[in-house]
């Protein structure tokens, strides 16, 4: 009985190595199937606030990459108040108040006052020449407020109650008439 056992098995574990021997011949000359390929796509990281697109089809992909989405950012508030009293003398008070607000900020938390841009925007020109009349303006008051305050002002100042006052305004006087000059002189010298 010993020796039907033993070859028992010995026909067993035979037909079992040759099906396993049999199942790796066949994996092993198993032909490949076509692999697709996938594109490796380099996303850069580390930049806050970024968003990205990836559409991929059979033609292609693309990528849409925006730095610092949202490019706004929104704050949005709402208040009710409804607060009565009794007044000092009795009468009562009532007082109804609805606020709301809507904010933009910019990524540094910074409020958007509004009006900083034009609609149609400012050329490189027209920004030169605000600036250029802007020096030119303060140049031209602080000559008019000296020029008066050395011509004028010394000899209003002797008006008996009001030569004080008199003097003021005369340094008034030039610091306009100066700011004025100095707008012209600059319109005629930067062509603007």
């Amino acid at each position: 009985m010993n020796s039907s056992i033993k070859w028992a098995a010995i026909s067993v574990g035979g037909v079992l190595a040759i099906a396993h021997i049999g199942i790796l011949g066949h994996l092993i000359r198993k032909q490949p199937q076509e692999v697709v390929q996938v594109p490796t796509i380099n996303i850069p990281a580390g930049t806050p606030y970024s968003s990205y697109k990836i559409e991929a089809g059979k033609d292609g992909y693309s990528i849409e990459y925006r730095a610092n989405d949202p490019k706004i950012l929104e704050s949005h508030k709402s208040i009710d108040l409804n607060k009565s009293q009794n007044g000092l003398f009795g009468g009562k008070k009532y007082e109804d108040r609805k606020e709301y607000r809507s904010d933009q900020y910019t990524m540094e938390g910074v409020r958007n006052m509004g009006g900083a841009s034009l609609p149609g925007g400012k050329s490189a020109k027209d920004v030169e020449c605000i600036v250029a009349d802007a020096g030119a303006r303060s140049q031209g008051a602080m000559a008019g407020t000296a020029i008066s305050t050395g011509l004028l002002a010394p000899a209003v100042m002797n008006i008996p109650y009001i030569g004080w006052l008199a003097a003021g305004w005369a340094n008034l006087l030039g610091q306009r008439v100066g700011e004025a000059a100095g707008s012209q002189v600059n319109s005629m010298i930067s062509d603007c």
